[in-house]
């Protein structure tokens, strides 16, 4: 009778949602056995701050996995718990910390890292938002051999897809989430074998991202409207781009298009009744869906209904 074959060992670190799909697709693979999840701990959300469980934790708990808590890695107490589970390999997604050297060199197959973009293009944080905001082409998921640089690791693989034009942050996270269980596994199986291969990343096309403030969703009526455009979508659904109206109230922007007219910065211009368009440093946007202070998401013309904007001409601007 054949011995049973050893499957090889996961642990998966993970905090954001965009790793969900490949959590699922670890734990479903007949080859492989997650032994143990790391995420953040809890974290106060929402309006009244309570304690909220990371999409990792959750997804976990419903494959009744033994998940892992601790505040940081740098530590040998935090550590040493990962490092008595003798997994084979480390996989993190969106884990919200950057390993030491010291947990690198934990697992024999190393740690290896699912990063949203086409590497060496967008490093850090934000790279999503960073994507629509410069109007790329094009994204994808690229797994990186991990080393103590900010995801300046060798790449394993990539796979790629076009940014639609209607695409937010919230709409693209999602496409590629999907994307990456696929060559993740292939990946894990290669490393394994001994047959993967690598390809250095060349620094000269590295663009670094920063970690985005809620304050960023702030509307510059003097950039260009491509830009702003661009910006609506890539803040989509947080922080949510917003602007202020004559009356300090904050008027959140949920989606808008491009338009022909030209004005002051800021300044709302004649439209179409039930719809709302405002000149840019270069062109002018339509608002298509917004959110009063407190209030629902509207169509605009919904929003438009009992309320008064700037009237055209008027002199005053967002």
């Amino acid at each position: 009778m054949d011995a049973p074959v050893k499957k090889i060992r996961v642990i998966f670190l993970g905090t954001g949602a965009i790793g969900c799909p490949s959590l699922e697709a670890l734990v479903g693979d007949p080859a492989l056995d997650v032994i143990a999840v790391v995420t953040q701990p809890d974290r106060p959300a929402g309006r009244n701050l309570r304690l909220t469980a990371s999409p990792i934790k959750v997804a976990a708990q419903k494959f009744g996995l033994p998940i892992l808590q601790p505040e940081t890695l740098r530590r040998a107490e935090s550590l040493e718990p990962l490092t008595a589970l003798n997994a084979d390999i480390w996989v993190v997604v969106a884990y919200g910390q950057i390993l030491p050297r010291t947990a690198l060199e934990v697992p024999p197959l190393g740690c290896i890292n699912v990063h949203a973009s086409l590497l060496p293009r967008h490093r850090g944080a934000s790279p999503i938002a960073a994507a629509l905001l410069e109007g790329d082409p094009d994204s994808g998921m690229t797994i990186m051999a991990m080393d103590e640089g900010l995801d300046t690791g060798d790449i394993l693989a990539q796979v790629s897809c076009p940014i639609l034009k209607t695409d937010t942050a919230g709409s693209l996270h999602d496409r590629l989430a999907l994307l990456a269980p696929q060559p993740l596994l292939e990946v894990i199986r290669h490393l394994h074998a001994g047959t993967q291969s690598r390809t250095p990343q060349n620094p000269a096309f590295a663009t670094l991202t920063k970690k985005i403030s809620k304050s960023a969703g702030r509307l510059d009526w003097s950039q260009s409207a491509v830009r702003i455009e661009r910006a609506v979508r890539a803040f989509s659904p947080w922080p949510c781009a917003f602007t202020e109206l004559p009356n300090q109230q904050v008027l959140k922007i949920h989606a808008a298009e491009l338009v022909t007219g030209s004005g002051p910065p800021g300044t709302v211009l004649p439209s179409p009744a039930g719809t709302c368009h405002v000149a840019a440093g270069e062109g002018a946007l339509s608002l298509l869906r917004v959110q009063a202070a407190g209030g629902r998401v509207l169509a605009i013309a919904d929003y438009l209904r009992g309320r008064a904007l700037p009237p055209p001409g008027s002199g005053l601007t967002f």
